[in-house]
């Protein structure tokens, strides 16, 4: 099992992996759950979601979270970063959500699907990566 360079993590993180949240859920285990992220080398990590949902609570109160995206074809790689919000604010629907389904879904589907619902209350909490833990196991 061989750790990915800083380039290999940043390029494997910035591919559109549904990542697993994680976040402190005091009194319980974390909670852990599939979220759509963006992220570019070098940059912060990107998440939308309700500031009212369970999610967004949390994030509120623990005012850090960590994502984890992986390869679920062999050979098997992971990347998950921690790190603390240093910023949350409303999204914009032209801006912040219409790209990122455009980034999981198409420029077709993901028109689709953001002209079908309203992610008018959905806020960015945008994360600084501090700390990575990462594998390739196809460097075994």
């Amino acid at each position: 099992m061989a750790k990915m360079s800083i380039e290999e993590r940043e390029t494997f993180l910035a591919r559109p992996h549904v990542g697993i949240l994680g976040i402190e859920h005091l009194g319980r285990g974390p909670l852990a759950v599939p979220i759509w992220y963006s992220y570019e080398p070098g940059g912060d990590l990107v998440i939308l979601t309700s500031p009212t949902s369970l999610k967004g609570r949390l994030i509120e109160a623990a005012g850090r979270f960590s994502l984890c995206a992986q390869s679920e074809k062999l050979p098997y790689k992971y990347v998950m970063v921690e790190g603390p919000v240093i910023e949350t604010r409303p999204c914009s629907i032209e801006d912040d959500a219409r790209p990122m389904a455009h980034r999981y879904l198409g420029a077709a589907g993901g028109d689709q699907y953001i002209d079908s619902g309203d992610d008018s209350t959905s806020a960015c909490f945008i994360m600084r990566p501090e700390h990575w833990y990462s594998v390739d196991y196809g460097k075994s």
